[in-house]
């Protein structure tokens, strides 16, 4: 099977945008597999016993990208770019709400000696990239979309480049200065936390 071409899917996506619900349904096989990719990345970073599977992670944000009525999609990269914000999303906020769990959250009382087969920590590391991405954001919103196109998203350059309206170089620039600010950031973190 051959994939397909990035103006299919856009010329696709804009007619679901318009209205056209066959637009959607020769739409929807067509970016299944490159989702899947999408949530591979964005799992990638997570322990192996991760109770959200990749399949799960990729139905819950398709379920929540064609409720999504009022999105205006421009192209294939913008398409793909808000699934892995929205992947991203719903990682953090599951690793968000384990940590809520784990401090009650009407669990039935367990044992000290079963505790430790019962309770598991959050995902810190997911919670703390995000935390730091929204610092990011907070100091400089483009470099912090930046970070969710490549790293989640998958986006090459050049895909970022236009999603962003940015020169390729731009982009490169701003790639490397996040990366050092996010590892900065990070650091603190571990250091704070030890």
């Amino acid at each position: 099977m051959t994939l397909p071409s990035t103006h299919e899917v856009t010329q696709l996506l804009k007619a679901w945008t318009a209205g056209d619900e066959q637009a959607l349904e020769k739409l929807t096989p067509l970016v299944y597999k490159e989702l899947h990719q999408v949530a591979r990345r964005c799992m990638a970073g997570q322990r192996p016993d991760h109770p959200l599977q990749t399949t799960e992670l990729v139905n819950e944000a398709y379920l929540r990208l064609v409720n999504c009525e009022q999105m205006n999609w421009q192209h294939r990269a913008h398409f793909f770019a808000m699934s892995a914000r929205l992947m991203r999303r719903i990682l953090v906020d599951f690793a968000r709400s384990r940590g809520y769990q784990k401090r009650g959250a009407g669990v039935p009382p367990v044992s000290l000696d079963e505790a430790p087969s019962v309770c598991r920590e959050p995902d810190k590391s997911l919670v703390a990239l995000d935390d730091a991405l929204k610092g990011l954001s907070a100091v400089d919103e483009r470099k912090s979309k930046l970070v969710e196109l490549r790293y989640f998203g998958g986006l090459s350059i050049k895909e970022t480049a236009d999603v962003l309206g940015v020169s390729v170089e731009t982009v490169v620039r701003d790639w490397r200065l996040a990366k050092i600010w996010l590892l900065r950031e990070l650091s603190k973190g571990e250091q704070g936390g030890a």
